[in-house]
């Protein structure tokens, strides 16, 4: 009979928050001894990838062996692509202005204050939102076609998040766009194409953990806690916020869908165009 080993599962949940606070601990171990909060944006899906494979090593025959590889890699697949991404990105540049701004609230000591609003809150949420990839792996539930489906959800979302970065790195790189705003290939359909595609991938992640109605809604709150994160929380909103006033972004919003990949809007009637 396919079911979720809840007892297993249950231990798991402490050895994923373990895990989570390991990397996070480590990393601002690091991030104290450098001077750069910023290196924190790498070990976010570093710790996912650890949260993943630690969970593959402990639900050996607790649940399915597809399910479970199936599940570890494409966690593992998209965290370690995510943290190269911003190694590569942030190579070079100083402070990040978001943590600038965010210590600057720091009442007493800067550093305690970085490590309780940063390091043990980011530690917190990867635990929470990798609670999908967690109960998939206990499900003995065979795969099928709810979980290729979410095999493909996840596929989309990867591509459209990793080609994303990659256009936008290489018209960042060109030294004649200084300036002017990305407005190109999947940027013209959306403002954030990595954002769109980070949150397909948790949602195909979600899908592959709906074995039963049970564990479909214990972890739904993972998928929808990472839209919340992209759209309304230290994503877009702070990103469009930094990026409101550079020359030609209004132009750039009004005719750009926000967040789903949608025919960029024709500009209404006696608004200039502006450069991209």
């Amino acid at each position: 009979m396919n079911g979720t080993d809840w007892g297993a599962l249950g231990v798991n949940l402490a050895a994923a928050a373990a895990t989570a606070l390991t990397v996070l601990l480590s990393t601002f171990a690091v991030a104290v001894r450098r001077g750069l909060h910023r290196i924190v944006d790498i070990a976010w899906g570093l710790a996912f990838a650890a949260v993943a494979a630690v969970t593959w090593l402990l639900s050996a025959g607790h649940g399915d062996d597809g399910r479970r590889l199936l599940v570890a890699a494409a966690t593992v697949v998209w965290g370690l692509r995510l943290a190269a991404h911003i190694a590569h990105r942030s190579r070079g540049h100083g402070e990040d202005p978001r943590y600038i701004a965010l210590l600057d609230k720091a009442s007493g000591n800067r550093t305690l204050y970085a490590l309780r609003t940063v390091y043990l809150g980011q530690a917190a949420l990867v635990w929470l939102i990798s609670l999908p990839v967690q109960a998939a792996s206990y499900s003995s539930a065979p795969l099928d076609a709810l979980a290729y489906g979410g095999l493909a959800v996840w596929t989309v979302g990867l591509a459209f998040e990793a080609v994303g970065d990659h256009q936008l790195a290489r018209f960042k790189a060109d030294p004649a766009n200084r300036g002017r705003i990305m407005d190109q290939g999947l940027w013209a359909w959306t403002r954030h194409p990595n954002y769109f595609g980070d949150s397909l991938v948790w949602w195909g992640l979600y899908l592959l953990a709906c074995t039963a109605w049970q564990p479909a809604l214990a972890v739904l709150v993972s998928p929808v806690l990472m839209i919340l994160l992209l759209t309304v929380g230290s994503g877009k909103r702070l990103l469009e916020k930094h990026m409101s006033g550079r020359p030609g972004y209004a132009a750039y919003a009004a005719r750009t869908s926000g967040f789903l990949p949608l025919p960029p809007r024709k500009p209404a009637r006696g608004t200039p165009e502006s450069t991209k």
